[in-house]
């Protein structure tokens, strides 16, 4: 008999396990503990970008890191030659544990890590999410809450977001200058000139010159049959601020639109 094969009967009549699965138990160990290194980074990095409270992440983390455990207990197991029925037995309970876990909390999780890989938003944007409007406050794996203009907050679960239509009214984020642009359309009939409207804009800007970080903008999006479309840029320092500034703007902008319309008709 040759040492390799003594040294393999040795460990087995010790440990109970043959050389080539203690091997196996190695690998299995060294493969979970890469996996669970190379997620973390992962999920660190999106929860950085996505502006996740760090009780998120931390969530987010914890949990792939208990899917990986389960992954490599199972694994070991199947490797370690532990009898079938225990394996199985191990494998109902799990499927047990699962089915009287509510569907729709399995769901939101799932929902959760796709908003957090495909970040249609992220926290700090102005955005509309079905009839729900405002700035997202957090996000969660299971719910995202939103501060609508009365103050209130509204936690949305995030398989109901998957279902909704979304719109992101951030235009961009300078970071640097802590600056923020939302846009916002607003539309008219064709009852007075393009010269006029922009005339009417432009006197309704110069009033906030000076008052808000940047001076807002306007551009022509589109001109139909029935209405012409524009796109107004606005500037804040902080998301909240979009709350009274964007009703202002649009009072301001269809008073003198009115007059105007009041004017041509006479």
């Amino acid at each position: 008999m040759g040492w390799w094969e003594e040294t393999s009967d040795s460990i087995q009549s010790v440990l109970g396990v043959s050389l080539s699965q203690l091997l196996s138990l190695f690998v299995i160990a060294a493969v979970a503990i890469a996996l669970e290194r190379v997620i973390t980074r992962y999920l660190s990095r999106v929860a950085k970008r996505a502006r996740l409270a760090p009780n998120v992440a931390n969530s987010s983390v914890l949990t792939f890191r208990l899917l990986i455990l389960l992954g490599a207990v199972a694994a070991a197991i199947r490797v370690g030659g532990l009898p079938t029925e225990w394996f199985v037995a191990f494998s109902a309970l799990g499927g047990a544990a699962v089915g009287f876990a509510s569907t729709k909390t399995i769901g939101n999780f799932i929902a959760g890590l796709y908003l957090l890989a495909a970040r249609p938003f992220r926290v700090g944007d102005y955005v509309r999410i079905g009839a729900i409007e405002g700035i997202v406050q957090e996000m969660t794996i299971n719910y995202t809450k939103i501060l609508t203009i009365g103050n209130n907050i509204v936690s949305i679960s995030n398989l109901q977001i998957m279902d909704r239509d979304i719109t992101n009214y951030l235009y961009e984020s300078n970071e640097r200058d802590g600056l923020i642009c939302y846009t916002f359309e607003i539309g008219f009939d064709h009852s007075i000139t393009t010269d006029k409207i922009a005339k009417i804009f432009n006197e309704v800007f110069e009033q906030y010159d000076g008052k808000v970080p940047q001076k807002p903008s306007h551009m022509l999006v589109r001109s139909a049959g029935f209405d012409r479309v524009y796109m107004v840029f606005l500037y804040v320092k902080r998301p909240e601020d979009i709350f009274a500034l964007r009703p202002q703007i649009a009072e301001e902008v269809f008073k003198r639109w009115d007059k105007e319309r009041t004017k041509t008709n006479k």
